[in-house]
């Protein structure tokens, strides 16, 4: 199809080197060290001579040791304790935080908790004892009430008590500055070049490395850009030596240089980043000092190695032996990647520098295969595969020394006696080297360097830059060294034998079963939820046998779909309507038929019988027909991305996604059902209207139309009138994977067919995602229907949100930025889970907006055929102008507002630019706006309750975030923003299935959540008794019980507190349970009170019962009834009754949950009444007093949080 030609950029067929590479991108592990144990396994004399000098070296150095102060630090703080964590968070965020007062609390958040005590002996290092000393006093300090007996410490104690804050803080300043210079060799190029004399002088060589993030905007990376050649003129200027392997060298950071560094965006980083990379080599050949291009993370290997071989090809560079690049032995295809590059350079006529290295990131390299749901990681999983990976590339790079400069980066004395070994006795300058980092490597290679010990060069990685920019790589280099299985760790550890650190990785390897096998403490991606269900299967979009496989994929898709009834009975189809691109509105994607309202009775006999056979299927029998379509609909992923992009305007990514949350919703019901369903005890509704929006077609679609049927209710899917092409193959899928037609039917059409849907007497529950205006009429439709049961017919609602992030000045700025940036503009912020609000620290205000509308300015706006696309259409004509008119009264009113300008790539679609609107006061946001619009609020730290209170007023209570690293202030705004689903260092869109189950509270929805553990029990009549569920622990029965409890005993209610009493044996209130997720991840899911109660009746034991309830689950109990009912309220101690109080005025009153024991016209009068206001959505239930239900007198509550946001996975570090 000539819609996707060349979608992903033209690009020449590969290479079959290149092939080779790409193809082991996720090559099995097993397989990998099959290939590598050859090469990785030395001779009996080889080994022997390997393991003498590697005992040698390892002595020597234990013997010699004189630990720096960092490397003491992190033997001491492990990251197995408290203590460690500690120290690696208050590392990484202190120096950057621009006021005191954050600081302040970051520094009683860190320190004042650990147990400091324990780390003070007179056998640790100067420097580890004062730095515990000083956290431990200053823990004394900034901890309330914490003593100490008496003695040394409490004198301490009390002589720094004397001083004042400031002091705390400057020590604590100073103590991080300490740390930081031990890694870091010079705060700007000139100091150190000089700090780096003294060892030049003993025979070591360096190459310099300028600190700081990947850049977000174009003022990053020309900025980096300046100081890439300020560095090469000054390390030219100074260096000494013979030739470029004599000679200081530089290494470079690609992603520095430019914002979008990317393989989606290929064509700007040939075009833009290339001609700096050259420039900046030419440059460096000037001086003849060598430029290495350092390694980052997986998915930016192959268009660095683009970059490689057109620098090599570069006229300029012509016989240069300076270009350098550095190759990650952890990655499982290393060894064909070293291949190509010997290839390069001798088809070049250039000898190429390369750094073999172990590999740096490699716990986000897990954690990202795990979230992209890809088949296999793209590096090992244990270390010592890692260390085989390391032996076998370099054998294979001594072996091409005429092309190829070998410098071989390690702490490990066993791999740099392998590597000694190997490359034999002679040797001449230029033949290879070593590396190590500096702060780190120096002692056991003084070991090596200089003619009275191994005579072999060792340069000296040296980063450079300011305390501030040093902070996410020292981060790193704490995880790696307080790794429990890092030599630099282990060398300081007495209780570990020299034999067992220089042992033979393949010996250990061997030790493993079967040889070569994954770590299982690592779940495989497709693992991530075993054995319950598969996780659901990604693409990965820098891949380029991936991408090439869905170019064919989109090529045979159809130019044109069609969507019509898909009913049981069939009938006459009525006028087909053009289904038309919203990124470009010449080009239709198909033509639908909608359906008329008048064959809504005809559906519904139909479903009514269909609902009977299907809830007849065993559980098991409806899982696998669910399990099977969502097999299906993997198998049709090329044509289903093509679809979506094309009719809802999504990005591939965003498409992608979809796709893979359907899948997630059909195998987590099917899960469900066939763990715990029973066709004798779980009663389904019956016919279950779903009706869905455009903003997820695909995604929304299945999640409802696979619950409703999971329980084994029929579905009738009434799909947004924007996008029902989707939705017709969605329920074709299912159809096919043996979904009978009367249980599942599509009923296409506008919001009249949606209407008349729900007034179908027949309809037996509703599911509904859309506005909250019209989920509220939805409920004035069903609030006087019963089911089968005589129940309130059930409305599962899933409406608005005004969502808001709280971002404070311990935030790392440009993680912030990235995820504002997903949260706000991803779906050009069509998610009812988009950002809408960003409150900013007013300190950190200025920096943050800066970097966000530079950031900004870095998306590429167009239509979403195009894999560079970032941010596609909204959805309709009409859309875009009523956004457009929410940005304009603003402007009207003063308020500053940034919008990019639309390039002529939109000008045939519903386009609106990303915006960015300053604003005073939470209320001047006005109603919620459906699109690409960001609203900033600036705040003082001591404003925080207040900006909380201000969104928590607006009614709505969806998603929230926080950006900090306090968690004191995570907890304030878990405790008091209200909203079902919280995030916390990440961004507040793309809740996973079963991981972050997804919903709201207040005008943002009834609950239960969609793919919680509960949704399934709200579409049954009749269920078992259930308290809490399996793996949730923690709860705590609300205070006020024991009081109560006492009251009814003490006034003739025994037999209601006897219930009572049972009730609070299984508290649900604080009950929580970890969900199953990815590494470097928690995502914690747990019950809380839904607030408001309202019990009605007019019998008075009836209230005493409900209001029972209520107060069980942490909830104010308010009570309706008539005054001889009610008179009991009067008779309530003062300490009970601000918990259950007598309403007389239902139009004020805002309750989730209204409850009864009779179905009288007093309750009917109460719920219509309700209905009629415009506020949140109460649900209605009727009680039987003898199975007395809880679980809907709770709320779901969802926290997601990126425990690697401070700079890596401590825990996972700890299992490698």
């Amino acid at each position: 199809m000539l819609l996707f030609k060349d979608f992903a950029g033209k690009i020449a067929a590969p290479s079959p080197l290149r092939q080779q590479i790409t193809e082991a991108t996720r090559r099995s592990e097993i397989e990998c060290l099959n290939a590598l144990t050859p090469a990785a396994t030395l001779s009996d004399a080889e080994a022997l001579r390997t393991t003498n000098l590697a005992t040698t070296l390892t002595e020597g150095l234990r013997r010699n040791r004189n630990p720096g102060g960092v490397e003491a630090l992190v033997q001491e703080f492990s990251l197995s304790s408290a203590e460690g964590v500690a120290l690696m968070c208050l590392a990484e965020a202190l120096l950057r935080i621009p006021d005191n007062a954050t600081r302040d609390a970051l520094i009683r958040d860190k320190i004042g908790t650990g147990d400091w005590l324990a780390h003070i002996s007179r056998d640790r290092p100067l420097f580890t004892n004062a730095a515990a000393w000083g956290l431990l006093v200053t823990g004394r300090l900034t901890s309330p009430g914490a003593r100490e007996n008496a003695g040394l410490s409490e004198t301490l104690r009390k002589l720094v008590a004397r001083s004042s804050g400031p002091l705390i803080r400057k020590a604590v300043d100073v103590a991080m500055r300490l740390m930081g210079e031990q890694f870091v060799v010079g705060e700007t190029i000139e100091s150190a070049l000089k700090n780096s004399e003294k060892l030049e002088e003993q025979g070591f060589r360096y190459s310099y490395d300028m600190l700081g993030e990947a850049a977000l905007t174009a003022h990053d990376a020309e900025r980096y850009r300046q100081d890439y050649i300020t560095a090469i003129h000054a390390i030219g200027r100074r260096a000494r030596g013979a030739d470029v392997y004599e000679r200081p060298g530089i290494s470079i950071k690609l992603s520095a240089l430019h914002p979008r560094y990317s393989r989606a965006q290929r064509d700007r980083v040939m075009a833009e980043l290339l001609p700096v990379v050259v420039e900046l080599t030419v440059l460096a050949r000037h001086y003849d000092i060598g430029l290495n291009i350092d390694a980052e993370e997986s998915e930016r290997l192959e268009i660095s190695l683009d970059l490689l071989e057109a620098l090599c090809l570069e006229p300029a560079l012509k016989d240069w032996n300076g270009i350098g690049f550095v190759v990650q032995a952890y990655g499982r295809r290393a060894p064909f990647v070293l291949d190509f590059i010997i290839d390069l350079a001798r088809r070049t006529g250039h000898r190429i520098m390369v750094r073999l290295v172990k590999g740096a990131y490699w716990d986000s390299e897990i954690k990202k295969a795990q979230i992209d749901g890809m088949p296999d990681f793209p590096v090992y999983t244990r270390k010592v595969h890692t260390d085989i990976s390391y032996i076998a590339c370099a054998r294979k790079l001594l072996g091409a020394r005429d092309a190829i400069f070998p410098q071989f980066a390690t702490h490990n004395a066993r791999s740099l006696a392998t590597i000694y070994t190997l490359a034999g006795e002679d040797f001449h300058t230029g033949s290879y080297e070593f590396q190590c980092l500096h702060g780190m490597g120096e002692p056991l290679y003084k070991e090596v360097v200089g003619p009275q010990k191994l005579n072999r060069p060792t340069r000296i990685y040296a980063p450079v830059g300011t305390h501030e920019t040093l902070l996410a790589y020292l981060v790193r280099r704490l995880l790696e060294n307080g790794a429990n299985s890092s030599f630099v760790n282990q060398i300081g550890d007495e209780n570990i034998p020299v034999s067992q650190l220089v042992a033979d990785p393949m010996t250990i390897a061997r030790s493993y079963v079967p040889y070569g096998g994954p770590n299982p403490a690592i779940a495989a991606p497709p693992d991530m939820f075993a054995p319950e269900r598969r996780n659901s299967a990604g693409l990965d979009l820098t891949d380029e046998n991936a991408l090439a496989a869905l170019g064919s994929g989109l090529d045979a898709s159809p130019a044109e779909w069609t969507a019509a009834p898909m009913l049981a009975t069939p009938v006459t189809p009525g006028t087909p309507h053009d289904v038309t691109n919203p990124a470009d509105r010449r080009e239709r994607v198909g033509q639908w038929t909608p359906a008329d309202a008048t064959v809504i009775p005809g559906v519904m006999e139909d479903a009514v019988r269909g609902a009977a056979t299907w809830a007849a299927q065993p559980p098991a029998s409806r899982a696998e027909k669910l399990e099977r379509a969502a097999d299906l609909m993997e198998g049709r992923q090329d044509a289903l991305l093509g679809l979506i992009v094309r009719e809802a305007g999504k990005s591939f990514p965003n498409a992608l996604a979809e796709i893979r949350e359907a899948v997630d919703f059909l195998r987590y019901y099917a899960a469900q059902i066939r763990a715990d369903f029973d066709n004798a005890t779980h009663i389904p509704l019956g016919p279950v209207a779903c009706i869905s929006p455009w903003n997820f077609p695909l995604a929304i679609f299945t999640g409802q139309v696979a619950a409703a049927l999971a329980a084994g209710n029929s579905a009738i899917a009434k799909p947004a009138e924007e996008t029902p092409l989707v939705a017709a193959q969605a329920v074709a899928i299912l159809h096919e994977a043996g979904v009978p037609a009367d249980a599942l039917q599509l009923l296409p059409g506008a919001g009249d067919v949606g209407a008349a849907l729900v007034q179908a007497a027949q309809v037996a529950g509703v599911m509904f995602t859309g506005s909250t205006t019209v989920a509220q009429s939805i409920n004035r439709q069903l609030v006087s229907r019963r089911g089968h049961t005589g129940q309130p017919v059930p409305l599962v609602a899933e409406t608005g949100g005004q969502n808001a992030m709280i971002v404070d000045s311990s935030a790392l700025a440009e993680q912030v930025v990235v995820d504002v940036i997903a949260s706000a503009f991803d779906s050009a912020g069509q998610r009812c889970s988009a950002l809408r609000i960003l409150c900013v620290q007013h300190e950190c205000a200025d920096h943050l907006l800066r970097m966000l509308r530079g950031a900004m300015r870095e998306l590429s706006l167009g239509n979403t055929a195009r894999l560079a696309t970032d941010i596609g259409p909204v959805i309709t004509t009409e859309a875009a102008q009523g956004i457009q008119t929410h940005i304009q009264r603003l402007k009207d009113r003063g308020a500053p507002v940034y919008s990019l300008p639309l390039p002529d790539a939109c000008a045939h679609g519903s386009f609106v630019a990303p915006t960015l609107i300053e604003i005073d006061s939470i209320s001047d946001l006005g109603a919620e706006v459906f699109g690409p619009v960001l609203h900033v609020l600036r705040y003082r730290s001591q404003e925080l309750d207040t900006v909380i209170d201000a969104i928590n007023g607006l009614g709505y209570g969806l998603t929230g975030g926080v950006h900090t690293r306090i968690e004191t202030t995570v907890q304030q705004v878990a405790r008091r923003l209200d909203v079902g689903n919280l995030y916390v260092n990440r961004n507040t869109i793309g809740a996973v299935v079963g991981v972050q189950p997804f919903g709201g509270r207040g005008l943002s929805g009834t609950g239960p959540k969609a793919g919680g553990p509960l949704i399934l029990r709200r579409l049954l009549a009749a269920f078992p008794l259930r308290d809490g569920l399996p793996g949730m622990s923690g709860g705590t029965t609300p205070a006020i019980m024991e009081r109560w409890h006492a009251w009814l005993m003490g006034n003739g209610y025994s037999h209601i507190g006897h219930r009572v009493a049972e009730m609070a044996k299984k508290p649900l209130p604080g009950a929580h349970m970890t969900m199953p997720g990815p590494v470097g991840e928690e995502n914690v899911y747990s019950f809380r009170p839904r607030g408001h109660v309202l019990c009605v009746g007019d019998v008075r034991e009836h209230l005493v019962l409900l209001a029972s309830l209520a107060l069980s689950c942490g909830n104010t109990a308010f009570v309706y009834g008539p005054a001889e009912a009610t008179a009991w309220l009067a008779e309530l101690p003062p300490e009970l009754a601000p918990h259950i109080r007598k309403v007389s005025d239902l139009q004020e009153l805002a309750c989730p949950v209204v409850m009864s024991v009779q179905d009288d016209a007093l309750f009917r009068h109460v719920t219509e009444t309700l209905a009629k206001g415009s506020g949140m959505i109460a649900s209605t239930f009727l009680i039987d007093p003898d199975i007395l239900h809880r679980e809907f007198l709770i709320e779901e509550h969802s926290t997601s949080t990126n425990t690697a946001a401070a700079g890596g996975n401590a825990t996972l570090m700890a299992i490698g």
